[in-house]
This record gives structure tokens, C-alpha cells and sequence, in this order.
């Protein structure tokens, strides 16, 4: 035979010939295998009996009679033992973070591990190092990321670092900006990440961006409002420590996406009303001329005061502050 077919579920070319023969004859008795198929009977006999492990060969009866396992439940079985056997290698692979502590050590004082604050410049950079942080995680990710929305590009380019993070069973925590649940793609791709295991919240009142791998590495932006310009990276464990405090008095405080959904594609449901200072900024947007004068009220910067705006208006399509509030007002939202 020119190819073996079953060699991608681990059966080699001997063994395929052998199941393949009691398809075409159920029944034929173990000890006359090794003349059909001229082969020594140890061999014979001990390719049988993994066939027997494996579930594509039984003996029923006292005379050693052998019939084959239906091919679809054979296959089947096959299908579920060579998975099992691909995923144990993949954790096996992506756990291998000791490997590189291993080599290391080899070189000593020369190259330490990656102490303090490490800072990276420009986006690349910062994907890059995303990527590295992701692929050796292997216990937790946190992350606060207040987009509005996700494009296609970055979607496809997280999307399979995410899932290879779940599939590992590392553990996901996301708190995403309410304002996200209106973009339809954005908001699917949240809900495929909750499907597979991830634990998404949503808060409209977060402008924070940050990712912490393992309580090991915290990545923050150099600037919330321009993630081009690079990121710090740090190391040290009482800098990480005060951003995992960060992180999670924001998850507190934010809502279950569950609880959220139903406001997804579905601006003018009361599920999609927003809350906390976000609505006081629309409040505040209709009833307060200066934006000084609106930021004093809330407690907030006027930058702050003016990012909350800006947000409102997109989330609610306006192209102006008039608009903006003829558009809440519709939806009930004040």
C-alpha cells in the first residue's frame, strides 16, 4: 500500500494491514494470522493486542476468534485518543517557560532576568512582547482595556492568542468599556471569549489600560490616550502588586457581560443606559454650558471631563453635543 492511512491517529502500516484484514474477514482465529499475512507470530500477536487496547479488535468467544470495531467508532475512538495525546504535548510545549529560566542560569550574573521597569517603544514593540507574555503565561492575564471598539485586524490578531491562553487553562480576566457592547463585532467576539472560559465584565466609568501576566509583569501605556507611543513593562513586585490593586477595585466595580448582553446591538434598551459618572456626564453635558464648569461639578479633570464626552458622543453616533443629547433623551437615557 502506497500510503497508510491511519498513520495520523498513531496506527503504523503492520497494524493498519492487520484491522484492515479482519474487515474482510470477521472471525479469522488469532493463530492463523501469522500464515496469512507471513509474519512471526510474537510480532503478529503483539500488534493484535494493541489493536485490542486501542478498541479496533476484540475476541468473542473461547476459540480466539477476532472481529473488527465498526470503522466509524474505531475511528472515532482513534480521533478522541490522538487528540487527547496532542493536547497533553501542547501543554507540555507551551508550559516550557522553566526550559528558558534553565538556560538562564547557564549564563549566570551575564544576562539577568528582566528586572524593574522595562521600557518598550512603539507598537511593534509592545505586540511583540504581548505576544511573548501571552504564549509562556500559564496560571493568569488580567486586563483592563476601555476600547469602544475592536477592527476586524485587531480582532483577528487576538483572538488566537486568547483562545491558546483558554485551551491551556489559563484563567482570563477582562474588564471592557460598556461603550464596546455597541459595535456588533466587538461584542461577539467578547461573547466567543466568555463562551470558551474567560470572565468579561464591562464599566462605563474606567479610562485605565492594563495587562498583568501571572502577577509576575504588568504592562501600562505610556500614555492612556495614544498606545503608539509604547508602554512600561514592569518586573518589580510591589509596582505589580499596586496594579493588581488597581485592577481589581476596577472589576468590582464593573458589571458581568452576562448581566450586560442584552444590551448588545441594542442601543435603546434600559439594559444599555449607562451609569455612575457616565450618565452624570450627560447630565452634566445638557444642563452645564463650560466644560470647566461641568468637570468642577463631577470632581473631575476638564481632560477627563472631555474624554467622557467624547466617548458619549461616539457610542451614541452624534455629531455634535445638541445632537448627542436629543439622541439620549430618545433612548431614555436621561
Amino acid at each position: 500500500m502506497d500510503e497508510n492511512g491511519m498513520s495520523v491517529f498513531g496506527v503504523p502500516e503492520a497494524e493498519e494491514e492487520i484491522y484492515r484484514h479482519f474487515l474482510r474477514n470477521p472471525g479469522t482465529r488469532a493463530d492463523s494470522l501469522p500464515l496469512l499475512l507471513l509474519s512471526r507470530p510474537r510480532e503478529t500477536g503483539a500488534r493484535i493486542a494493541r489493536l485490542q487496547e486501542l478498541g479496533l479488535l476484540h475476541a468473542e468467544d473461547a476459540e480466539r476468534r477476532i472481529f473488527p470495531a465498526d470503522p466509524e467508532v474505531a475511528i472515532s475512538r482513534l480521533v478522541d485518543i490522538r487528540l487527547h495525546a496532542l493536547q497533553q504535548e501542547v501543554q507540555r510545549v507551551t508550559g516550557s517557560r522553566h526550559v528558558i529560566d534553565g538556560l538562564r542560569a547557564e549564563q549566570g550574573a551575564r544576562t539577568p532576568p528582566p528586572q524593574g521597569i522595562e521600557q518598550l517603544e512603539g507598537l511593534a514593540q509592545v505586540h511583540h512582547r504581548i505576544d511573548d507574555l501571552a504564549f509562556f503565561a500559564r496560571d493568569e492575564i488580567l486586563s483592563v482595556e476601555p476600547y469602544t471598539r475592536l477592527s476586524a485586524e485587531n480582532i483577528a490578531r487576538s483572538r488566537p492568542l486568547d483562545l491558546r491562553c483558554l485551551r491551556r487553562g489559563v484563567r482570563i480576566r477582562n474588564v471592557v468599556s460598556s461603550a464596546a457592547l455597541q459595535d456588533p463585532p466587538t461584542a461577539a467576539y467578547l461573547r466567543e471569549l466568555a463562551e470558551h472560559g474567560a470572565a468579561i465584565r464591562v464599566t462605563a466609568d474606567t479610562t485605565e489600560r492594563l495587562l498583568v501576566y501571572d502577577r509576575r509583569a504588568a504592562l501600562v501605556p505610556l500614555d492612556p490616550r495614544d498606545t503608539s507611543r509604547g508602554a512600561l513593562l514592569a518586573h518589580r513586585s510591589g509596582l505589580v502588586s499596586n496594579v493588581i490593586s488597581l485592577f481589581e477595585h476596577i472589576w468590582d466595580q464593573a458589571d458581568d457581560l452576562a448581566r450586560a448582553g442584552g444590551s448588545v446591538g441594542q442601543g435603546d434598551t434600559a439594559a444599555s443606559r449607562p451609569s455612575g459618572i457616565v450618565r452624570r456626564v450627560l447630565v452634566s453635558m445638557c444642563t452645564v454650558g463650560k466644560d470647566e464648569a461641568g468637570a468642577r461639578e463631577l470632581g473631575v479633570s476638564v481632560r477627563t471631563y472631555r474624554r467622557h464626552v467624547a466617548d458619549l458622543m461616539q457610542t451614541l453616533g452624534a455629531a455634535s453635543r445638541a445632537q448627542a443629547a436629543l439622541l439620549a433623551r430618545e433612548r431614555g437615557w436621561i
